[in-house]
């Protein structure tokens, strides 16, 4: 990995945190070698939360610099494509993301948040895994029975949150304030926030479901479209999952 100017740790800024709809942005290399660039600046989604990392290009001097993946570490490391050019440290670039692919993904991870709010109002049941690609996903909930029609009556209930057109607003707090004004936080049978973490960042589909997450969303249910509740599978005694797909229908 190389070194920046200082030898001091760095830091970027982390753009799509605070707009979501952030496609191109200018920027400075910081770090860069073949296996890493770190910006001072960027709107690349590094993966979370099961939400996969954001690809893109880098755009400096009339080259092209393919990013096809983020790496968490002492920051956020952009993974360059095999072989490509990387801009040298001080570089003025132009970050692009892939438009279709983080928009697909912000649509999943609402629908997501969705389903766990469906789930958890109308079946008590907490979620305890997930995993997204674009537009298809798994979630895992803790419920011991399937109720009959479960699969039909949870589809149905998607279709009338997605067609209410709920507002989805994100915002931070403190900690100890945002447990307090929020005691359904979490919505996961496991509490996975860091146990250090002074400002807790909150998803609100406002009326359905709140809660912590760190990852990039839609600003409104119908912006998630259709989702088709594809198979309801048992993963075991007390445990169920549901495959999603999204369309746009």
């Amino acid at each position: 990995m190389g070194n920046n100017r200082t030898g001091r740790p760095v830091n970027t800024e982390r753009l799509e945190l605070d707009d979501q709809s952030l496609r191109e942005w200018d920027a400075t290399v910081l770090v860069s070698s073949p296996e890493g660039i770190v910006l001072d600046r960027s709107a690349f989604y590094p993966g979370g939360g099961g939400q996969p990392p954001d690809h893109g290009t880098l755009l400096w001097g009339g080259v092209q610099t393919r990013i096809v993946g983020v790496r968490r570490g002492e920051d956020l490391e952009l993974v360059p494509a095999e072989d490509d050019p990387v801009p040298p440290v001080g570089t003025a670039v132009r970050g692009a993301v892939e438009d279709e692919r983080r928009t697909a993904l912000m649509r999943t991870h609402s629908g997501l948040h969705l389903l766990s709010g469906v789930v958890f109002r109308d079946f008590g049941s907490l979620v305890t895994g997930g995993n997204m690609e674009p537009l298809e996903a798994r979630m895992d909930f803790n419920l011991p029975e399937v109720p009959e029609g479960f699969k039909d009556r949870v589809a149905e209930a998607c279709a009338v949150e997605v067609a209410a057109d709920r507002a989805i607003e994100v915002g931070s707090l403190p900690r100890a304030e945002a447990f307090a004004t929020h005691p359904d936080l979490i919505r996961t049978a496991t509490d996975l926030l860091p146990p250090d973490l002074e400002v807790v960042r909150i998803v609100d589909i406002v009326g359905l479901d709140t809660q912590a997450d760190g990852g990039t969303h839609v600003a409104s249910t119908r912006q998630i479209g259709r989702i088709e509740v594809v198979k309801v599978e048992n993963k075991g005694k007390g445990f169920r999952r549901l495959r999603v797909r999204l369309t746009d229908a």
